[in-house]
């Protein structure tokens, strides 16, 4: 998960129940009995389909993309001394498989997105080159609308933030809508955050929420294992949906090592796989 920088972070200064453990290998039966034992049965609710799991795989995974290129991006740009700018965001966009994060402000009346910096990435093992324009480019596409969107989202969000960096990411949604994910961001080396997060969908050209989704309520900084301490996996409750969360991939997808995570989402269980995949546990 990407840190929060000075430059380039969609930073916002959410509360709330997960509860969460971790299973050393050693304790492999002890997983067991509370994924199929001790968690409460209660009665049977409808489980979504494969199809339904599917869709927060593929969503999980292109957040930890987007995460991972606009964390590169801002260190490459970083690496250039920019001036420091008010007001500055990020939008990043992938086509044709190269990642582009553009850097720069919404202009007065919000009809414009001035690009100062550009950052871009051919294939995922080459390093992002940064192109500086001066004066900045002006954009009135789906860059101009990930910032209004970016924006629009962040300003409702702050109202039950902690203070505290967040992680604002924007990807393309159904119907050419836009999806806007407030995570926490990942402050200490060896920690990663869980939770306190939100996905909002907002419309085409960026100035409409039509759905706001928290995802999680308490945020759980959770600790890397000590060094010769070998984890089989997570797990956590999540009592806002019977659902598994896109950032629950998210989560599983940057943390270090990489663990599967067992989640109790109301009556139902699944797993988180290390590759993102999200399956029932029958």
């Amino acid at each position: 998960m990407a840190n929060a920088s000075p430059l380039a972070k969609n930073a916002y200064p959410v509360h709330g129940a997960i509860s969460w453990g971790k299973v050393s290998m050693t304790n492999r039966l002890v997983l067991f009995v509370a994924l199929v034992g001790a968690w409460p049965s209660g009665p049977k609710t409808s489980a979504p389909t494969q199809v339904e799991l599917d869709q927060v795989t593929a969503r999980g995974r292109m957040l930890a993309e987007y995460d991972r290129a606009a964390w590169q991006a801002t260190d490459a740009v970083l690496a250039t001394h920019p001036p420091s700018q008010s007001g500055q965001s990020y939008v990043c966009r992938k086509a044709e498989q190269v990642w582009t994060c553009a850097f720069g402000v919404l202009a007065p009346g919000k009809e414009r997105f001035l690009i100062w910096y550009e950052a871009t990435q051919e294939n995922s093992t080459a390093p992002f080159q940064v192109k500086r324009n001066d004066p900045p480019q002006e954009d009135t596409g789906f860059l101009l609308s990930g910032a209004r969107a970016l924006a629009l989202a962040s300003k409702d969000f702050q109202s039950t933030a902690q203070q505290r960096p967040y992680n604002a990411s924007v990807l393309p949604a159904g119907s050419e809508q836009l999806y806007v994910y407030m995570v926490p961001a990942q402050t200490q080396d060896g920690v990663y955050p869980l939770g306190g997060d939100a996905r909002y969908l907002v419309s085409k050209d960026g100035n409409e929420i039509i759905e706001k989704r928290q995802l999680h309520k308490t945020i759980l900084e959770i600790k890397a294992s000590p060094p010769g301490v070998k984890e089989a996996a997570g797990y956590h409750t999540h009592v806002l949906s019977d659902l598994p969360e896109d950032t629950d991939v998210f989560y599983v997808l940057t943390r270090k090592p990489a663990i599967p995570e067992y989640i109790a989402a109301g009556k139902l269980r699944y797993v988180v796989q290390t590759d993102g995949t999200v399956v029932r546990v029958k």
